[in-house]
């Protein structure tokens, strides 16, 4: 367990960015509780500060996991969010899209978010930024990126593809057979 460099802060910061946006501030600065980053075999984890030190304690190879993973760096050095990082991600969304009963077990199967299954969807969402997707009832599913603007979205046809799928709470089950081994 090590602290991030700076490219690797870096990296995290800006994929953290364009979800959440200037609210990255509220993650670092917590007033009641101090909470830090931390990188353990290609993993990132967002810990507080008090179980960090604990863990100090634990040799490297012993530690299997330490506070919240929020996504890990590909071999090629890019970093890949985590659906474990999703309650981070809609309490300081910046832009959300909430989907229709009928399109979130579509969503929960890996698809994509299709213009008929959109209940609402923030303002003024840019092409390619990252949203958070919610059910009506505001649980969060998952995340991806915008396919298209809002206005652009509201000129689609029904089939039209809204936002593209990077991760959802569906994986927990799709990927039940990878996660432990």
């Amino acid at each position: 367990m090590r602290p991030l460099t700076e490219d690797e802060t870096k990296t995290v910061f800006e994929k953290l960015a364009n979800y959440i946006g200037r609210n990255i501030t509220h993650l670092i600065n917590r007033p009641d509780d101090p909470h830090c980053f931390r990188l353990q075999k290609d993993r990132v984890y967002y810990v507080r500060e008090s179980v960090m030190r604990f863990a100090t304690s634990v040799g490297r190879l012993e530690l299997m996991s330490l506070g919240i993973c929020l996504g890990k760096f590909t071999k090629t050095g890019k970093f890949r969010l985590h659906i474990t990082s999703l309650e981070f991600l809609a309490q300081y969304a910046r832009y959300k899209i909430w989907i229709k009963p009928n399109g979130e077990m579509s969503y929960l199967y890996g698809n994509n978010v299709l213009k008929a299954h959109v209940g609402k969807m923030s303002d003024d969402i840019p092409e390619h930024s990252g949203v958070i997707v919610f059910a009506m009832n505001d649980i969060p599913m998952g995340f991806g990126v915008t396919a298209k603007s809002t206005a652009d979205a509201r000129r689609l046809d029904p089939t039209g593809i809204v936002a593209f799928r990077q991760s959802d709470i569906g994986e927990y089950l799709r990927e039940e057979d990878t996660l432990f081994t």
